[in-house]
């Protein structure tokens, strides 16, 4: 099985220049929790994942070993994010994305996830996106082909 055989073609994608708030919109709107980033001529340029999106608004270990009675109250830290709502997504985002291709193994792609501790990836032909995989959408390809699921999935 390939990746063109599971992957989602319709992908919500985002510019560096898209800012914290709105980014954060669309991932709730569309229940995704990571989203490609592409320059104005459509290439890659990173991804924006939840996870980029808490380091923004929570302290780093250093800083919270640091500053540890600031951090403790966590009301007021929740504050920060009035400070990065606005900021682009190129500040936070991850720029050396790992990738794959449409006719890579499915396998390939779910062993890659697991070995790198990332939940979705990119998929690009040519420098574009055509197309994002999760390990959700690899477990359920492979459970519906290979142990005939399909009524439960």
């Amino acid at each position: 099985m390939k990746i063109r055989e599971v992957m989602r073609t319709k992908v919500v994608t985002i510019t560096p220049e898209t800012t914290y708030e709105e980014a954060a919109r669309l991932m709730h709107k569309h229940k995704f929790s990571g989203l490609p980033v592409v320059d104005n001529a459509g290439n890659l340029a990173g991804m924006l994942s939840e996870k980029d999106l808490f380091r923004a608004i929570y302290p780093d270990y250093g800083n919270y070993m640091a500053e540890s009675e600031i951090h403790h109250d966590l009301e007021a830290s929740e504050d920060k994010i009035q400070e990065v709502r606005t900021q682009p997504v190129e500040k936070f985002m991850t720029r050396k994305v790992i990738t794959i291709r449409p006719d890579s193994p499915v396998l390939a792609a779910g062993g890659l996830m697991l070995a790198k501790h990332i939940h979705r990836l990119p998929v690009v032909d040519n420098d574009k996106v055509v197309g994002i995989v999760s390990r959700e959408d690899i477990y359920r390809a492979i459970l519906k082909k290979r142990l005939k699921l399909r009524r439960w999935l």
